[in-house]
C-alpha cells in the first residue's frame, strides 16, 4: 500500500539536506520551425532521500522527457533542476556528467548493456569513470551482482543472459556508485509479469538496503501502489494521486 506522504511539490528548501532532487518552476517547450509544443509549465517536484515515487501519465504526457531533465540529459527551457543541492544549469558539461555518474543511476525499459562486455565489466564501468582502480571496481561490481542473484553470471555477455538477468544487471549497474537516486523509465515494461515482479521486488529491496531514492515512470498501477507516492503527469504539471485513484 502506498504511504502517500506530503506532496513535496513545493519550492526548494536549501536547509533540507534530505532533498536529493528538486524542480522549481520547470518548463519545457519543443520548437520545430514555427511550431512550438509546450510539455511542462511551472512543474514542481521534490524527491527526498530514500523515498520511492511513481509517475503515471498517458503516452505523450512527457514522462520520459521529465526523467531526462531530472537526470541532466536534457536542458529545460525554463526553471531549474537541483541534484544533491547543485543547480544543473550552473555546471559545465563535464561537471554535470560527473554529478550524474556519482549521484544518479538510470534503468530503462531496455537494458542498454554494452554487448561486447561481460556483466561484470558492464557494472564496473560507472565506477571506473569515477577514477576508481580496476581492482576496487571489480570488487564492488561483483558484490552487487551477487546481491542481485548473478554471481554465477559474472563472465557472461548480455547475449548470453535472459531478459530478466539482463535487467537485473542493469539495476546493479545503476546502483554500483551508491547514487542518491535511481531514475527508472518503465524498467519492467519489457519483461513478462513474473520476471517484472522479481525485478521490481529487487529494486525495492535495494532501496531499503541502501537508502537510495527511486523515481519510476510506469504504466503499471499495481506496481505504483507499492511506492511511497504516486504522481500523475497531466497538462504539464504533476499532482499527487490519493490512494483511491491509483
Amino acid at each position: 500500500m502506498s504511504k502517500h506522504r506530503d506532496s513535496g511539490l513545493g519550492t526548494r528548501d536549501s536547509a533540507n539536506a534530505e532533498v536529493v532532487i528538486q524542480c522549481e518552476n520547470l518548463g519545457m517547450v519543443y520548437a520545430e520551425g514555427k511550431l512550438r509544443t509546450p510539455v511542462f509549465d511551472g512543474l514542481e517536484l521534490s524527491v527526498r532521500k530514500g523515498e520511492t515515487v511513481a509517475i503515471l501519465g498517458v503516452s505523450g504526457a512527457g514522462k520520459s522527457t521529465l526523467l531526462h531533465l531530472l537526470g541532466g540529459l536534457d536542458t529545460p527551457t525554463a526553471g531549474e533542476v537541483f541534484v544533491s543541492g547543485q543547480k544543473m544549469s550552473g555546471l559545465s558539461d563535464a561537471a554535470r556528467g560527473t554529478l550524474r555518474n556519482r549521484a544518479l543511476g538510470f534503468v530503462y525499459q531496455f537494458h542498454h548493456l554494452l554487448p561486447e562486455f561481460t556483466a561484470l565489466e558492464n557494472v564496473m564501468l560507472p565506477v571506473l569513470l569515477n577514477g576508481t582502480s580496476v581492482a576496487d571496481a571489480s570488487r564492488r561490481a561483483q558484490a552487487l551482482l551477487e546481491s542481485v542473484g548473478l554471481g554465477h553470471r559474472l563472465e557472461h555477455k548480455p547475449g548470453e543472459l535472459s531478459g530478466g538477468e539482463r535487467q537485473r544487471a542493469a539495476v546493479a549497474r545503476a546502483l554500483v556508485n551508491q547514487p542518491a537516486c535511481v531514475l527508472g523509465d518503465e524498467p519492467t515494461g519489457n519483461l513478462d509479469e513474473k520476471t517484472a515482479a522479481t525485478v521490481f521486488e529487487l529494486m525495492l529491496a535495494l532501496n531499503r538496503e541502501h537508502g537510495t531514492s527511486l523515481v519510476l515512470v510506469t504504466h503499471d498501477r499495481r506496481l505504483a501502489r507499492r511506492l511511497d507516492r504516486v504522481l500523475e503527469l497531466h497538462s504539464g504539471k504533476l499532482r499527487e494521486l490519493p490512494p483511491d485513484e491509483v
